[in-house]
Order: C-alpha cells, then structure tokens, then sequence
C-alpha cells in the first residue's frame, strides 16, 4: 500500500508546487507600496510660466538616490539642476533649469517606498502649450522582468524556509520529543534553515538590482551591496543572517545533545532551555520580516510590528508543524512511528494557532484595507479575500483530520494487538512468520519447503581432516549477520505493513496531505500578498488623484494661477524661491497660499513677504495684501480681492534680514 501512496504523493506535491509557482507567475509585477498622491504641476497641466522646480508628494516616506526624480525635454535632455531632495513630509522636490522654453516636459520617478518596495512612473506636463516629445521612459519596472521575479521567487523560499525550520522544530520539542532521532524529520528541519539562509543571501545580493536598474549583471555588483548594507531592508537581512547562525547551534543541540539525553531530569531541564532559545530566535527571525515591511509604516506601526512577529510565529507552527507531521506519517521508521498522543498535542497546537491567526489577521486587514469596499476594489482585498479562502477550507481539512486522529487514539491499540496476536499464534504453531507463508520471504531464505529438499550433511566426523574447511566458522558468522538482516527486514516490512493497513492511519495520512498541498497554495498567496500596494494605500492613492484631477479642471475652468518666481535679496541665505498661489483667480474673493523656499527645495522663513497687485492697463494698484505666517516657509491670505479682469502685475517683495530685500514680479492674467 505504501509503494502505492509514495508516487501520488510526489504526484500531488508536485502538482501544488506548480500551482503555487503559476500563481506567483500569474501575480504580475509586484505593486508599488507606496503611492503618488500629489505633483506640482500636475499630471497632464499646462502652465504659463516655467516652473523653478518639479515636487512630488507620496502616501508614505520614500527613498532617494541622485536619479530618483528626472525630469526631459521635449527633446529627452534631462533639464533637472540637483539632486532630489525631500522638501517637507512625503513631498521630494528637484530644482530645473530656469527660463525653460515652452513644451512638453516628462517626469520620471524612481523611489524605494518606506516598506521596502521599488516604486517608478512618469507623467508629462506642459509650458505654454502642449508639444510632441521625443522622450522615452521604460515602462518595465525594476521589479519586472528576471531580477523581479528571482526576487520575488526569493521571498517565497525564505517563508517556506523559516515556515519549515521553525514549524519543524516547534513539532518535535511541544509534540513528538521522539522525533528528534527520526532522521526524516531531521532532514525536514535542516532544510528548511537552508533554504532560508540561501534566500536570505540572495536576497542581499539581489536587492541592489532589485531598487535600481534590475539589470541581472548587477546582482554582483559590490557596490551597490554596499549600499543596500546601509538601508533597512539590508539591515534586516543581516540581521536574519546572524539569527540563523544562532538557529544552526539550536539545531544542532535539538537534533544531537537532546535526543542523547537518558536522564529525565536533564533532559527536561534541556527541553526547557531549546524552548526558550527556540521562541526568542523564532521571533527575532519573524522580526526581521515586520521591521522592513507592511508593518514598520502607516497606521500605528509600534503596535503592527509585534502583533504580525506573533502572526508569523503562528502560520509557521501551524503550517511548519503540519509539514512535520507529513513527514513523520509517511516517512517515519516502522519501529517509531509518530503515536497518536503527538498527534493530538499537534491538534492542540493548531488549533491555538489559529485562533492567534484569525486575532492578528483581523487587525493586520483592518490596517491595510480601512474600509470594507477595498476587499472588492482594490487587488490587496482581492488576494486578502482568496487567502482568507484559503484558511477556512485549511480549517475544514483540518477538522477531518481531528477526527482521524479521535479514531486513532482509540482504534490503533485494539487492532495492533489483535494483529499481532494473530501473526504470533500463526507463528508458534507452523514456526515460520507470517511473511514466510506468504511466500514472499526475502531472496536467500529458506522456507520449510526448501528445508525438505535439502540433502542432509554427513556427519563432521566422517569427513577427512585435511578436507575441513578452514573458514567455516567466518562463513557461519556471515550467514547469521544474513540471516539476522533478513529478519529485522521482515520484522520491519511486518511493522510497516500493520501500520499502513490501519484504515484510521491511512485517513490521517490523506487529510494531512491534503492540509499540506493548501498550506503550499496559501504561502504563495501570502507572498504575493506581501508584495501588493495595501487598499488602504491604494484607495487613497485613487481619492487624491481624483481631487487631483478635479482641481484641474477647476482650476481650467476659473483660471486658478501658481507663479514661481526666484529670488536674491544679496545678503546671506538671501536666494530662494517664493511661490505664489491664487484661487480661484477671477473678479472677487480669491484665496492667497504663498511659499518661500530655498534653492534646493527646502522651506525656511523669512522676517517679511509682501504682495502687490497692479492693473497697469486701467491704472488700478498697486493693491497690498500682507498675508499671515502659517508654517515654516508658509503664509496665507483669504479674500484677496481682484476688482476686474485682465493681465495684473504681481509683485512680491521679500525681506531675508534688516536691509536685505528685493521685489520680483510676474504678469498673469487673472479673471
């Protein structure tokens, strides 16, 4: 029966690992995690006069490098003056060339968001009127294409592999003590730790690739290792690095010192102290994940780090210990087969472990996802939505399996004795075991048939000295080593056949399969799942590109007017640029924002700014408004009032100390 189970097994295990691989496949290009929900000037504007700088604003703190923000010509000539730099909160700014020519301009970005994500696009505005462009962005995200997937292929393996390791570990110490001699369950454990440490070392050198070109010749690139040390996320990785040496000294003490333990007391006091070292390096593991990722920004991230170490701490018991319990079931010595008290203990264990799930699950999707319309509007709800999925028919194979294991408990002892009795009477009464009167004894061994036939020696005393042979006492001891193989070979295939036959242990084995090919689907989901831009994120994303583009059209509709206009009053600190903001621009009320920042994008005060507004066609003006200091940088005046349309001089008069100051001025056309 089991040479029968053996290739179904791999069949379906196979089976599940393409699955799982096709789903990754099918995941398309990992989603920005953050989003961007602002840009001056806007997607798509046409502005009158060349704007001084180019800012982006994104829903979350994002990563720079000297290219992160370019902005090309009509011509694709890059027209940006600096490095990018972060203006105020989540708005980056890059300074341009000034008095650029009327066009089409393109603005490309390419950040690292705050959990780790690379986040890139482009968008075009104009000046003066729109033009053809001959400028080109790739469309292929670094994330795309091969370095996108290994890394990605990478992430999968290393949840698989602490998953395996820690799950594995936490089977053998709370469950089944035994199995830490079981050389199957060894080697489950043992690769699992291999397969995170291998991700994680790819990972490392994959990531540099990964945020910047996605060239695959750069994944061996050293210096850009060396800048991937100095991020969070290679911190991180370093950091799982060194627990996972402190993981392979667990290992060994659990897989060598404590399985030789004979003295109860010394091996209680050791499987306390491998509990205790096992959770601190199981969550230092899972801390590495929830310090880099989803958990480390957004919504009341000090208490989303802890609560998702204790969701991974328990998908790796559940789903880790359930790979364990596989492997006992199938692949355990006939002489030590996994009882069903371990069994049981591991029921318990599951059943904890999902009540810990669906406690921090259902937090972590209220964070991510804010509203209930994201589970449907937004892909994160979607996967959110199959993985939840996922678990409840995980739970309902699983409470078959709670039942086989009832069964177990109870039928396995009765039909075990009553087996053997039978195989011991049939024993005694023909002297010969159960395997021999089938017929099927091994090559080499005589059946009583073959016992008949044989000739009968003659005597030793009627052989002549000088013939004895002078080996025959070797000879004797290598046919009884034969003959003993050959009975523990019996004895085992006896053991392992009682054991398969029991119907209850055969179900066990099924449901427990089966729990095991769900667990495969739903870590991929969850992996994809990691790699998805929140619906929280991704519906805020959408409600400020709609005001964005609502804005726009009012402000196309009205006439609503910015005007940057730099500056030098000659002293020191005395250049910047001050930005005026009026809206709606037209006869009557209007609303003034007026900004002053620095050179490089960065807002600072100033002990005066003043605005003056002249009509010269009709000789009205000049007309001053004085706006009120509301933030660094930051000054504000309502009901500004604008008596008639038409092409208005405005001038801003800027005082940077005592006696330096200057006036600059532009025309707009306002109502």
């Amino acid at each position: 029966m089991t040479q029968t189970i053996a290739p179904r097994v791999r069949t379906l295990v196979l089976l599940l690992l393409a699955a799982a691989c096709a789903l990754l496949a099918g995941a398309g290009p990992a989603s920005a995690h953050a989003a961007v929900t602002g840009s001056d000037p806007g997607q798509g504007a046409v502005v009158q006069e060349a704007p001084a700088r180019i800012s982006l604003t994104f829903s979350e703190q994002v990563a720079l490098s000297d290219d992160s923000l370019r902005v090309l010509d009509p011509d694709g000539k890059r027209v940006d003056t600096a490095k990018p730099s972060n203006v105020s909160g989540t708005t980056y700014a890059v300074p341009l060339k000034p008095g650029l020519p009327d066009g089409t301009y393109t603005v490309a970005y390419q950040v690292v968001s705050a959990d780790s994500h690379p986040v890139a696009g482009a968008y075009t505005f104009s000046i003066g009127a729109p033009s053809k462009t001959s400028a080109t962005v790739s469309q292929q995200a670094t994330d795309d294409g091969a370095v996108g997937w290994l890394y990605g292929f990478g992430r999968y393996v290393s949840y698989a592999g602490f998953t395996v390791m820690a799950g594995g570990a936490a089977f053998v110490l709370a469950c089944w003590r035994r199995g830490s001699g079981v050389r199957p369950v060894q080697r489950f454990v043992v690769s699992g730790w291999l397969a995170l440490t291998a991700a994680t070392l790819a990972l490392l050198l994959l990531r540099g690739s990964y945020t910047g070109s996605g060239k695959v010749a750069d994944i061996v690139d050293l210096s850009l290792l060396g800048q991937v040390l100095e991020t969070k996320t290679g911190a991180a990785l370093v950091s799982r690095l060194l627990l996972l040496a402190a993981a392979a000294l667990f290992i060994s003490v659990l897989f060598g010192a404590y399985d030789k333990r004979e003295d109860p007391q010394e091996k209680r006091d050791l499987t306390f102290g491998l509990a205790v070292g096992g959770v601190v390096v199981a969550a230092g593991l899972a801390a590495s994940w929830a310090m880099s990722e989803h958990a480390s920004v957004g919504l009341q991230a000090s208490l989303s780090m802890p609560v998702d170490v204790i969701h991974l701490l328990a998908v790796a018991a559940w789903l880790g210990g359930l790979g364990a319990l596989l492997v006992a079931l199938y692949r355990a010595p006939a002489d030590a087969p996994v009882d069903a008290s371990a069994v049981r203990r591991f029921s318990r264990v599951a059943f904890g472990s999902v009540l810990a799930l669906i406690a921090t699950g259902t937090y972590q999707s209220w964070r991510q996802l804010g509203s209930w319309s994201a589970f449907t509007d937004t892909r994160y709800g979607q996967l959110l939505l199959a993985k939840i999925a996922l678990v409840v028919v995980l739970v309902g194979v699983a409470w078959i399996s709670r039942r086989w294991t009832g069964r177990l408990v109870e039928a396995v002892p009765a039909s075990a004795e009553r087996e053997m009795a039978r195989v011991g009477a049939g024993a005694d009464a023909s002297g010969t075991t159960a395997a021999d009167a089938s017929g099927d004894a091994p090559t080499g061994t005589n059946t009583d048939h073959d016992a008949d036939e044989r000739p009968v020696p003659e005597p030793a005393d009627t052989q002549p000295d000088d013939t004895q042979p002078a080996d025959t006492e070797p000879a004797d001891a290598e046919r009884a080593a034969q003959l003993a193989r050959q009975q523990a070979a019996r004895d085992t295939a006896r053991q392992k056949q009682l054991r398969d036959a029991d119907p209850n242990r055969f179900g066990l084995r099924r449901s427990v399969l089966a729990e095991a090919g769900i667990a495969v689907v739903l870590l991929a989901v969850t992996t994809v799942l990691t790699q998805t831009e929140p619906g929280r994120t991704e519906q805020e994303a959408k409600a400020a590109a709609s005001s964005s583009a609502s804005d726009s059209a009012d402000a196309g509709a009205s006439g609503a007017l910015t005007l940057n206009m730099p500056f030098d009053t000659g002293g020191a600190d005395g250049k910047g640029i001050v930005t005026v903001d009026l809206d709606p621009a037209r006869v009557g009320d209007n609303e003034m924002h007026v900004y002053v920042e620095r050179p490089n994008g960065r807002a600072f005060d100033i002990p005066e700014v003043k605005v003056d507004f002249t009509l010269k066609a009709k000789d009205i003006g000049p007309l001053p408004v004085v706006p009120d200091h509301i933030a660094t940088g930051h000054w504000s005046a309502n009901g500004v009032q604008i008596p008639m349309a038409g092409d208005w001089q405005v001038d801003v008069t800027v005082r940077t100390s005592d006696i330096d100051e200057v006036t600059v001025s532009k025309n707009a056309q306002i109502g």
